[in-house]
């Protein structure tokens, strides 16, 4: 028999999400930017650290199997989180310790974000698969766009309350304030998910279990299917846009516009608040829409993807000729259109799991989760190697070394307009939405891990 989650258990498996981004965002936000201000790091060394965490996420359709054919995921979720926090903490540790010995710091914090990417990939890849195996059709969109909301709120408290207390900088402050951050984390996460994931029954468990198929075996049969290739390639794309200025753009507004960490990190705080504004407002319009709201999912991703294009333009004009204008608020529009592509995605992801052979729901959201992840962190990386070696041939890290990286985003969020229109499908029955439900939308911990999330 099938459990429907009700609300407050959707809610309780939503903060779960936000404790994951929130030990997340530490990460690609603040350590980054003190590796590279602080400590006179090249931007490639927290891009190649990050890049190993990505790169880790190629294991999620492995997790996700492994919690396919009836097995419980509470416990894979459970032990990520154990994992992601104590690969966060470390990840802060290694951070000061590069101040003291940077061969020693840099082979601990490659061991630390080895950790991370475990702990991400376990956890969000087996989150989202028991939410999507266990949620009506009518509560799927509204679920989806709350988990992602309730993510990037965890960016935003993160990020605004570490912004605050890390000034003045020191490696010992650093540590604690993180240590904190992910014992709060994980111990939210914990009493959040017990109890939530139905116990099997008697008769599910007297009922004769089919065997599970190898690995190999159900890749291939997912892999097959048209919907989850075109999307895996949209994803691809889109999160390569997202993501080349997630580990520039705080060193940017440091080097550029010389910002100390407090007001970097809070300008973080600022553009992870954007794309929760910007996720809300579409929530918010949703009921205003009744049945056409499956016909504007694409429209709603391809105008994100195009205002998301716009914001980077403008940064990259803000390096080099003044605008008159803060920084703050093309990064805050940035973070506003990202979030309304990134919800007109999510839902399609979550109704798409439960599409095709059945039994490969965490499969489906592992292929997705790890195609997000690659993207994501290759992104990130050569976003960092681009500005590295511009700014070499510039004579250093000026301003046009990181708007041509603003630049590169803006073009391939401009390809991914076409892609959506061929992978976001406006259909009902996809998006999990009826003609009264609320937008469906998007992963990506991101981030999330992030999205991520």
């Amino acid at each position: 028999m099938t459990h429907n989650l009700s609300w407050l258990q959707i809610v309780r498996l939503a903060l779960v999400q936000t404790a994951l981004g929130a030990m997340v965002v530490i990460t690609t936000s603040t350590l980054n930017r003190i590796m590279v201000v602080e400590l006179a790091l090249p931007a490639i060394v927290p891009g190649a650290l990050v890049g190993i965490h990505y790169a880790l996420q190629t294991m999620r359709p492995l997790f996700g199997h492994g919690s396919d054919g009836g097995r419980r995921r509470t416990p894979f979720i459970v032990i990520g989180m154990a994992i992601l926090a104590l690969g966060a903490t470390g990840a802060a540790a290694a951070t000061g310790l590069i101040a003291n010995d940077r061969i020693a710091g840099v082979l601990a914090g490659t061991v630390a974000f080895i950790a991370i990417g475990i702990g991400v990939g376990l956890a969000g890849t087996n989150l989202l698969t028991l939410v999507a195996t266990h949620i009506t059709e009518a509560r799927r969109g509204p679920a989806a766009t709350l988990i992602w909301m309730m993510m990037i709120a965890g960016f935003v408290v993160t990020t605004a309350v570490i912004g605050r207390l890390l000034d003045p900088y020191s490696a010992e402050r650093l540590i604690v304030i993180v240590a904190g951050v992910c014992a709060i984390a994980f111990l939210v996460s914990v009493a959040a998910i017990l109890g939530v994931e139905p116990a099997p029954s008697a008769d599910d468990a007297a009922a004769p279990v089919p065997p599970k198929p190898a690995f190999r075996e159900a890749l291939a049969t997912v892999w097959c299917e048209p919907q989850t290739r075109r999307f895996t390639v949209f994803i691809c794309v889109s999160m390569l846009a997202y993501s080349g200025q997630d580990l520039i753009l705080e060193p940017f507004a440091g080097l550029v516009f010389q910002m100390t960490p407090g007001e970097t990190t809070l300008l973080s705080s600022v553009q992870n608040g954007g794309a929760l504004a910007g996720m809300v407002a579409v929530a918010a319009a949703a009921p205003l829409l009744g049945r056409y709201v499956p016909r504007i999912l694409r429209s709603l991703c391809i105008v994100g993807c195009l205002g998301s294009a716009m914001a980077l333009a403008a940064l990259a004009a803000a390096g080099i000729v003044p605008l008159g204008i803060p920084l703050r608020v093309p990064v805050f529009a940035l973070g506003l259109f990202n979030g309304m592509f990134a919800v007109a995605a999510i839902g399609q992801m979550m109704g798409l799991a439960r599409e095709g052979a059945p039994g490969r729901e965490g499969m489906r959201m592992g292929i997705w989760g790890a195609a997000q992840a690659i993207a994501f962190g290759a992104g990130g990386f050569l976003g960092t190697v681009a500005v590295d070696l511009v700014g070499l041939g510039l004579g250093g890290k000026g301003s046009a070394a990181y708007a041509s990286v603003f630049v590169v985003e803006a073009l391939l969020f401009i390809l991914s307009v076409r892609l959506a229109a061929r992978a976001i499908v406006g259909r009902s029955s996809a998006s999990g939405l009826g003609p009264s439900n609320t937008v469906a939308v998007g992963d990506i911990h991101h981030a999330s891990e992030a999205i991520a999330a």
